[in-house]
């Protein structure tokens, strides 16, 4: 009944919060309701996406499970955002749902130092403000030094069909009363949240004929750079998505019955994920919009089950079967399980420090969608970092808090914990001032080391980041210090490529910045990158195009670490900035903090803020 760390909750944060805590060495339990719904993903059949991808990457590089499963399980693999700029492309993975979810209870069930147990928390254990353990439905007591909370939507979880409502935490799955109100009696600020799955249908039953094919790419990519790339494109199998629309028809349908839906009825209290909305909400919202896009997704290998991706609903059972019936493929479409919202409780992320543990509770920590956030890539990386944490606080070391301008980790704690969130909370490479730094594929030469010094990254894979590192860096070198003068041999061969001539002596570098230049070019420019694999080319190249807004961002940030150190003035009037807001001036007085850096890690004090505060303690000290 003794363990170092406790971890409630088996959905993708607890999954890979349990597993980062045993990997570290701490006896650690997991405390889920079923076993066979471990890392179950409750809503759709995919891993990754535009933001997402990056975080996945991310999570592999600091020794995390995803990409791992997800390279396992997944049965399509692409690349959004294809042709964008690196900075903003996505991968994605359709998965296996029912394979994923057994592939990580067998990795929790088989981690040495890591106990499951099939019980429901009930209430934490709290003595003189700090976490001590864990009572259960049961009446178990669990003591522990650290306790993480993963319990995504259970936490009074309401769910929502047409007029009907039900206590659950997932379909067919009890909610968490009693730890809710544990957590509200330790001083925690709570709010209410929703969110909403598709309907399901019998695939036999669809007519996919007369649907857009959508498959994966030729040349897939693993998640994971643990996976090996040349083994998995030779033996990865994939099978199509499909691609059909609303209609005319499907909005009356829909419209016709907003008086039954629970979103607009008042029924529903919670604030829903305002960039992935109900179909209700999308019809209501863009009344101009002549059809919606429908993903077909399948839920198996096999394809026996499919998901309506865009047609999250919560309207009643006979409006979605006339809904779905009136999209063009989906006439004779069976739904084996309905559409549905639920509501739960969730815990104002500026409750927590940047290491994820409560201010008020010393010991006991937070992550996923009980800190406001939506998706279970937000949630698995929440989860990784809440079990680092967790461990290297039990052996009395400095947490692992992720900068903005290192990962998109980084980002996505640094927002929630400073500016709250009022509705569910979603990543976008947008979110990211220094998206160009941190790019899916530079993940593992970016975080590895982390990984590694934490020991949940082997000798072996860390050598061939570094390799890979070496590599890239030797052929950004070369560009740079490759220079070509304009004279005719040159300028024949640039045109013998369909390049333009030269007029001045310029650089590889230079040269490969041109939005025409691609790897075969940069290959006929330099013959000696030949010796390198197809990746490491493509980051080259990316180097170069980029290398001049690299240096550029990677100024602003050594100048932004600079200022960080700047001391505030013991008496310094804060009331005087015209640029701050009421509410950050009156946080500024009431910490009065010395120096920007510790500011900075004030819940609500932005970057612009500090930025503002800066300037002001530079004319005060140029006055003095």
């Amino acid at each position: 009944m003794n363990y170092d760390v406790i971890i409630i909750g088996g959905g993708h944060a607890g999954v890979e919060a349990s597993l980062a805590a045993a990997r570290m060495g701490n006896r650690t339990l997991l405390i889920s309701m079923l076993a066979e719904n471990v890392g179950a993903t409750s809503c759709n059949p995919a891993v990754g996406g535009l933001a997402k991808g990056h975080l996945v990457r991310e999570i592999d590089a600091l020794g995390g499970e995803m990409a791992l499963i997800t390279d396992e399980a997944g049965i399509q693999f692409r690349i959004l955002n294809q042709t964008k700029g690196p900075a903003v492309r996505g991968s994605r993975a359709q998965i296996d749902m029912d394979k994923y979810r057994v592939i990580a209870r067998n990795k929790i069930l088989n981690t040495p130092n890591l106990d499951l147990v099939q019980e429901m928390a009930e209430s934490l254990i709290i003595e003189d403000g700090e976490v001590k353990g864990v009572k259960t439905n049961l009446l178990n007591e669990y003591s522990a030094k650290k306790v993480v909370v993963t319990s995504g939507t259970f936490l009074r979880g309401v769910i929502h069909v047409g007029e009907i409502k039900q206590v659950g935490g997932r379909f067919g799955e009890q909610s968490s009363e009693g730890l809710s109100a544990s957590l509200k009696a330790c001083g925690l600020e709570m709010g209410r949240l929703k969110t909403g799955t598709c309907a399901r249908v019998d695939a036999s039953t669809i007519d996919f004929s007369v649907m857009e094919e959508q498959g994966g790419d030729e040349l897939p990519n693993p998640f994971s750079f643990r996976t090996n790339r040349d083994e998995f494109r030779k033996t990865k199998k994939q099978i199509p998505c499909y691609i059909t629309y609303t209609n005319q028809n499907t909005h009356d349908i829909i419209e016709s019955n907003f008086y039954r839906a629970p979103l607009f009825t008042g029924q529903i209290e919670g604030t829903g994920p305002r960039y992935c909305p109900s179909i209700e909400d999308k019809i209501n919202r863009f009344r101009d919009k002549e059809r919606h896009h429908l993903f077909i997704e399948p839920q198996t290998f096999e394809n026996t089950e499919c998901y309506i991706n865009g047609m999250s609903t919560s309207l009643p059972p006979d409006v979605q079967q006339q809904m779905i019936h009136s999209v063009k493929g989906m006439e004779n479409a069976k739904i084996v399980r309905y559409g549905y919202a639920i509501e739960y409780d969730f815990v104002d992320p500026r409750e927590l420090k940047h290491s994820l543990e409560t201010k008020k509770i010393k010991g006991l920590y937070l992550a996923g969608q009980i800190n406001g956030t939506t998706g279970y890539e937000e949630a698995a990386a929440q989860g990784l970092m809440a079990g680092i944490n967790a461990s290297l606080s039990i052996s009395a070391k400095e947490p692992l808090i992720l900068r903005r301008d290192e990962a998109y980790i980084g980002v996505l704690i640094d927002d929630l914990v400073t500016k709250g969130t009022k509705e569910p909370y979603r990543m976008f490479t947008s979110r990211a001032e220094y998206r160009l730094l941190l790019r899916e594929e530079s993940a593992d030469t970016r975080l590895s080391h982390y990984g590694h010094e934490l020991g949940l990254i082997d000798d072996a894979n860390y050598e061939r980041v570094k390799a890979k590192e070496a590599q890239i860096q030797e052929g950004a070198r070369i560009l740079r210090e490759t220079i070509f003068t304009p004279n005719k041999e040159f300028i024949a061969f640039l045109n013998s490529i369909g390049e333009e001539g030269v007029r001045d002596t310029i650089s590889a570098e230079q040269i490969v910045a041109r939005k025409s230049f691609d790897v075969p070019k940069m290959l006929k420019l330099i013959p000696e990158f030949e010796m390198y694999d197809a990746y490491i080319l493509e980051e080259i190249l990316v180097e170069g195009k980029y290398a001049r807004y690299v240096q550029k961002q990677s100024e602003e940030i050594q100048k932004m670490k600079k200022y960080l150190k700047v001391e505030i003035p013991q008496d310094f009037a804060f009331r005087s900035i015209s640029g701050l807001s009421k509410e950050i001036v009156e946080k500024l007085e009431k910490f009065n903090p010395p120096t920007l850096q510790a500011a900075s890690q004030i819940s609500g004090i932005t970057p612009a803020a500090i930025e503002i505060l800066h300037i002001y303690i530079k004319i005060e000290q140029k006055k003095r």
